[in-house]
């Protein structure tokens, strides 16, 4: 059905911040969890019991006008949730990073709800809703104060993320100097293990091969020995078969001489 009332635009108003609120309701839960600042969390805490209250506000504003209370999608709420999820999706932040981006989202989620409520106040007066007013003003209040508490605080909060931060890579450091170290001497041991028993392998072979070669001259130098030691031992017993021949020849001529 097309709006052509303002009061049908202040109950679109209305429905949208009632959609909102409730979807706002479950984003304080995660910053809260998501924050590691004692005071932070615990004004977290109030707004969150402050956000049920203007919940019920905006029923009431709904009776007042002389509406049922329906919510009514907010897409810049929805929008402002799926901001924070897919920064944790895309990015995947430490802990002090995505604490450090809720202070800006959550920032921009009161300024949301502080225009939402003041564009409601502003038709609400037009038409002379007063009591819709106040009780719509109420709920303004407390978002201002809860921005201004966002702002007062970023920086500080802010500069203790960053220490924390930087206390987290100092303590890794080292660690991860160790892990450097101890792969460094690993390498360098399988290196000097590789290079070692390389070198074993040439002296052993070599050890071998000089083993071979006496050997070998060990062999060719025994066979030529008792080579020649044959060699001679026959020509010994061949000169002295020839000796012994012409000795009987003679003793057989002195004794044919002495026979005549």
């Amino acid at each position: 059905m097309p709006a052509t009332e303002l009061k049908e635009l202040l109950k679109h108003e209305l429905g949208d911040m009632l959609y909102a609120e409730q979807k706002i309701l479950r984003m304080l839960g995660a910053m809260n969890r998501e924050s590691s600042n004692p005071k932070m969390k615990e004004r977290l805490d109030e707004h969150l019991a402050e956000t049920y209250e203007q919940i019920e506000r905006l029923k009431r504003a709904f009776e007042v006008i002389g509406e049922e209370a329906v919510a009514e999608k907010c897409h810049a709420a929805i929008g402002l949730k799926e901001e924070h999820d897919s920064f944790v999706r895309e990015e995947e932040p430490s802990p002090p990073m995505l604490e450090a981006f809720d202070l800006g989202n959550g920032l921009r989620v009161e300024h949301y709800e502080i225009a939402g409520y003041r564009s409601a106040i502003a038709l609400a007066q037009a038409l002379g809703e007063n009591e819709c007013v106040a009780l719509l003003t109420e709920s303004l209040r407390e978002e201002e104060a809860m921005a201004s508490f966002i702002e007062r605080s970023a920086v500080r909060s802010l500069k203790l993320i960053s220490a924390t931060m930087e206390e987290g890579e100092d303590e890794e450091a080292p660690k991860r100097g160790r892990s450097s170290g101890a792969k460094t001497a690993s390498k360098t041991a399988a290196k000097s293990s590789a290079r070692g028993g390389g070198k074993a392998a040439d002296t052993g072979a070599k050890s071998a091969s000089g083993r071979g070669g006496a050997a070998k001259s060990a062999s060719n130098g025994g066979a030529k020995t008792a080579s020649k030691t044959a060699s001679k031992s026959a020509s010994k017993t061949a000169s002295g078969g020839a000796k012994s021949g012409s000795a009987r020849k003679t003793a057989a001529r002195k004794t044919g001489e002495r026979a005549a």
